[in-house]
């Protein structure tokens, strides 16, 4: 059974109350840096094995050449990243890393620097999810930089965890 909803502009309004993370997942491949830049990241899927996911639409042009590569850096972006992550997630692919400082690993796997966590993953599996696709992936290695907090995507807008 399909559910139609009327106005899918009140329920993106609606949705967008909830608090995300804010990730780039970047590759070089064919010695081109890619990125995609995603709000549904979501961490704790399972721990044997270590699993993340997010989700990224079917027609994306950046994620089927990411996902060619051995592996995929996932830079959970920095609560001062919020000019570079629009950058990153610009429709002008061409200059997306124009003056954006990253980091690179051993097998194509990519990192923008200034981000609280890298992970070094794979693909685990591919789920169809409607107009989206979602995407677990093996958390292979780490690196957390506990000096940098996270950047909040929240009613559209970028913010910043405060503490309580």
């Amino acid at each position: 059974m399909t559910t139609q909803i009327a106005d899918e502009s009140l329920l993106k309004d609606a949705l967008s109350q909830f608090p995300a993370g804010v990730v780039a997942l970047s590759a070089t491949v064919q010695d081109e840096r890619q990125v995609l830049v995603a709000s549904s990241f979501s961490v704790g899927i399972s721990h044997e094995p270590p699993l993340v996911l997010f989700s990224v639409q079917k027609s994306s042009s950046t994620w089927p050449k990411i996902k060619d590569a051995p592996f995929i850096g996932v830079s959970v972006m920095g609560e001062d990243h919020h000019p570079v992550c629009r950058q990153l997630a610009s429709r002008d692919k061409t200059k997306r890393f124009n003056g954006v400082e990253t980091v690179s690993g051993e097998r194509d796997d990519l990192y923008i620097s200034g981000s609280p966590l890298w992970l070094t993953c794979s693909i685990h599996r591919e789920i169809d999810a409607g107009d989206h696709i979602l995407i677990l992936l093996q958390v292979e290695d780490f690196r957390s930089h506990s000096v940098h907090k996270p950047l909040v995507l929240h009613r559209s807008t970028f913010g910043r965890l405060d503490p309580l």
